[in-house]
């Protein structure tokens, strides 16, 4: 098989680091993004120790809140990778209280949405180059009976965390199955997937009340590597015939919400994410 190179977000812990792992361990050349410069060397230490014989871990240091900050990281990612074959956008954070970005952009509409949307968006005609390719997105179940709240995007009129997350994971999927309509013929595959209820560090930094709450699911949480497994089955598994556009649960394909299968929404949400990433 060719050398096949994987680019992942938020693959310092939990799923994102579970799946680098595992696709390392399957021979691909396995490049991480993340926020914090130690945990990232840490972290591509630990896929690169259970990496098969010849594979390689690169690493790079990205705050995706900050889309100079991301329009770098792309730059970056274009000048050392020759080829990507998948790109996953996995970094997601939820945030109890309305925090701005330096764009003036709420915080967890940034890094939830706007960051992967501008790294696809910046990485696209190398994706295109390295066809057949693919592009993964996390979003969540969470999406359910969310709706994108198009006269308050920046959630000026009122902030609810949990909420604000759940809109931000049908945003992921509006974004995917846009990106797969934009790219049909192109050879580059674009879905998205629902790691179910993860035993991770999610949601610990959000105070004592969360992670006491965090920590009162493990129970019925599973595994990183449990809910990594569908990722990784994207990644390198499953048939492409059978992926674009797709929300999947469990390696299986999935019927997300109404909302989330809204076409006029997802193209109004393009669009209006490309004008919330101009100005930097």
């Amino acid at each position: 098989m060719r050398e096949w190179q994987v680019l992942i977000t938020g693959a310092t812990g939990g799923i994102g680091l579970a799946a680098a792992k595992a696709l390392a361990a399957l021979g691909a050349h396995v490049a991480i993004v993340g926020r914090n410069a130690v945990r990232t060397r840490v972290a591509a230490a630990a896929i690169q120790a259970e990496a098969r014989k010849g594979a390689r871990v690169t690493s790079f240091v990205a705050d995706l809140a900050d889309q100079a900050a991301v329009r770098h990281l792309a730059g970056d990612v274009l000048a050392r990778h020759a080829k990507i074959d998948v790109l996953i956008n996995n970094a997601g954070a939820m945030y109890r209280t309305r925090h701005l970005t330096p764009d003036g952009v709420e915080l967890t509409w940034a890094v939830n949405h706007l960051a992967p949307f501008l790294l696809t968006t910046r990485l696209l005609d190398r994706l295109i180059a390295s066809t057949p390719s693919r592009i993964i997105t996390t979003a969540s179940d969470a999406h359910r009976g969310a709706e994108l709240p198009f006269d308050d995007l920046n959630a000026e009129k009122g902030y609810n965390g949990f909420l604000r997350y759940k809109q931000t994971k049908l945003a992921n999927i509006l974004f995917a199955q846009e990106l797969a309509h934009r790219l049909a013929g192109t050879g580059v595959i674009s879905s998205c997937f629902h790691p179910g209820l993860v035993a991770s560090g999610f949601n610990r930094n959000n105070g004592v009340v969360m992670s006491l709450a965090m920590l009162a699911l493990r129970p019925w949480s599973r595994s990183v590597e449990k809910g990594a497994e569908t990722l990784v089955w994207l990644a390198h598994a499953a048939k492409s015939e059978d992926l674009n556009g797709g929300y999947f649960v469990d390696r299986e394909r999935r019927q997300p919400s109404p909302q989330a299968r809204d076409t006029q929404a997802a193209r109004r949400l393009w669009q209006i994410s490309e004008r919330q990433c101009a100005g930097s």
